[in-house]
């Protein structure tokens, strides 16, 4: 171990964060862990309380430091996810507090919440409604960009309610526009009876994941099964969605919908079969995999005549 005074005149050594992040990087990669160095380097800025871009200016670890550090880093390798680890994960412009119960928001759902904020920017004083909230990362990052729309949040899980209230009132004590949190299932067909034939954009990032795939440990053994595996196919939560939503929608609003990259098909078949919706398109993540599905609710109001009568199914 080498140690650097960098405050003399405190009685202080440090050691110099560069290679301490350095031998971590190197223990998460023999865990397995796929993006090792990043992941080393989140740990030690919260560990310094430093922003992660400023690690090279920053002071090196006191020795308690470095112990806190270590046993991070020991708990990382044991899939112990790094959010959990932090308290936090970012999302589009904004930090959101996270922990055991409540799914940890993904950076590929920062694309949905993109589209949600360009279709709202489209429409004065937009509504926008949030199903699944989860975190609140969705809604918040759509607060915090189109300050003139009311966003409402809707989430199901008492554990998940926990933080997306809490994570609220950090937003709104920060400046954002406060978010209405529902506690409510999105599955019921009565969901949302007051906002019926008014809203400009619903977002929604259900559980998706078909009950037969097997998931990553920091997924199985941290993130709440509810908010992960959406029945046999996936499609469990997403077709009563799919229904509540052309009632909920204005016409012409519009629906975005996260699903499975096994879904690419399926969901816009689904938005296709129900007749109330028009121009459905399939989006793509960065790498290239169908990552979700959006449509608009017909001008018109009404289904179309090739449309049959809607079945919930499994729903």
């Amino acid at each position: 171990m080498t140690s650097l005074p960098q405050h003399p005149s405190e009685g202080t050594e440090r050691e110099r964060a560069s290679p301490v992040i350095a031998g971590a990087a190197r223990v998460l990669a023999g865990a397995g862990i796929e993006a090792p160095r990043v992941e080393a380097e989140l740990l030690a800025a919260y560990v310094l309380d430093v922003p992660r871009g400023r690690l090279a200016l920053a002071d090196g670890f006191t020795a308690a430091q470095r112990a806190r550090f270590d046993a991070l880093v020991q708990r990382r390798t044991a899939r112990e996810p790094v959010q959990h680890l932090t308290g936090s994960a970012g999302f589009r412009h904004l930090t959101v507090a996270v922990g055991p119960g409540v799914f940890v928001p993904r950076p590929e759902t920062e694309l949905l919440a993109g589209w949600g904020v360009d279709e709202g920017r489209r429409r004065a004083a937009p509504l926008v409604v949030d199903l699944c909230s989860g975190s609140g990362a969705i809604a918040l990052a759509v607060a915090q960009e189109l300050p003139g729309a009311r966003v409402v949040a809707v989430e199901r899980s008492p554990a998940a309610l926990d933080w997306l209230r809490r994570n609220a009132a950090d937003r709104a004590a920060a400046g954002d526009t406060p978010v209405e949190v529902v506690a409510a299932d999105v599955t019921d067909p009565q969901l949302l009876p007051d906002l019926v034939g008014r809203v400009d954009v619903l977002l929604c990032n259900p559980p998706y994941v078909p009950r037969s795939v097997v998931v990553p440990p920091e997924v199985a053994a941290h993130d709440p099964d509810e908010a992960v595996f959406g029945g046999a196919d996936g499609l469990a939560v997403i077709r009563p969605v799919v229904a509540r939503a052309a009632q909920l929608l204005r016409p012409g609003g519009v629906l975005g919908i996260e699903h499975d990259d096994t879904h690419g098909s399926a969901v816009p078949a689904l938005l296709r079969a129900d007749g109330r919706y028009a121009a459905v398109r399939e989006h793509r993540d960065l790498v290239g995999r169908p990552r979700f599905a959006t449509a608009s609710r017909r001008a018109d109001g009404h289904r179309s005549e090739s449309g049959p009568a809607w079945q919930t199914g499994s729903s």
